[in-house]
């Protein structure tokens, strides 16, 4: 149950996704109209949508907001017709990506990603290329200073996978995606309010960078990110 420290790497991300919350209500109507169409209109009967909703609330999305990008995933109402691509490869210090987007067009699309690859340092690899150093997780992420004690116990008995104790204190319990909210609101119910909580592809380990690659990373990041085709980017690049 050990590993390395992160808390900057947490705190660093964090940042960035409360800054980015000019572009979180698109994305997120696009995911959940995704969800709808693929898995049905109701969220106890959808795991993907409950999540999407769940993290629209959690982004104070007008309940209104939410329940058209239902319907219109159900063929409630008219709209536009999205696409799953995920995109892989490599940035500055050999670091993988994983690029998932929603399309209407996906000759823009890959146009767009393997651009802001070429001209960050990076390039775009095969399908599955990089996808196994991944694992596709819930994360939940504590400060230091949290009760790993309690937390673990209390961790375990909701569900989770594991719980990791890092170098600088903080702690990380990881579930199955699909088991993520019952754990997180498990935990909440236990009095753990987790500083970061996400489902994501999870690293198997991280790329270490000297200051110049993790410079020109973070730009291809920010680049691949500022794409309205792009969802989510994940990196093994260690970025503080």
């Amino acid at each position: 149950m050990a590993g390395h420290s992160k808390w900057a790497n947490i705190q660093h991300r964090k940042g960035r996704q409360d800054a980015k919350r000019g572009k979180i209500f698109t994305r997120l109507i696009k995911e959940i109209t995704v969800a709808a169409r693929m898995g049905g209109g109701d969220p106890d009967m959808n795991p993907r949508l409950r999540l999407a909703v769940d993290k629209a609330m959690e982004n104070n999305m007008p309940k209104d907001n939410i329940e058209r990008a239902i319907k219109r995933g159900t063929g409630g109402l008219d709209g536009v017709s999205y696409e799953e691509i995920r995109y892989e490869g490599y940035g500055p210090s050999g670091a993988a990506v994983i690029v998932d987007c929603l399309t209407d067009n996906r000759t823009r699309t890959v146009a767009d990603v393997r651009h802001a690859f070429t001209k960050h340092g990076g390039n775009m690899g095969a399908a599955g290329s990089v996808a196994f150093l991944f694992k596709h997780c819930g994360q939940l992420l504590y400060a230091p200073g949290t009760d790993e004690g309690r937390l673990l116990e209390a961790a375990l008995e909701a569900g989770a996978e594991d719980v990791v104790a890092h170098d600088d204190g903080s702690l990380e319990v990881v579930t199955g995606p699909y088991e993520f909210a019952r754990v997180k609101a498990s935990l909440e119910k236990a009095g753990f309010k987790a500083e970061l909580a996400e489902v994501t592809m999870k690293p198997s380990s991280e790329t270490e960078m000297a200051a110049e690659d993790a410079a020109k990373m973070q730009k291809l990041v920010d680049a691949l990110e500022s794409l309205d085709d792009v969802q989510e980017v994940y990196s093994t690049a260690a970025l503080a």
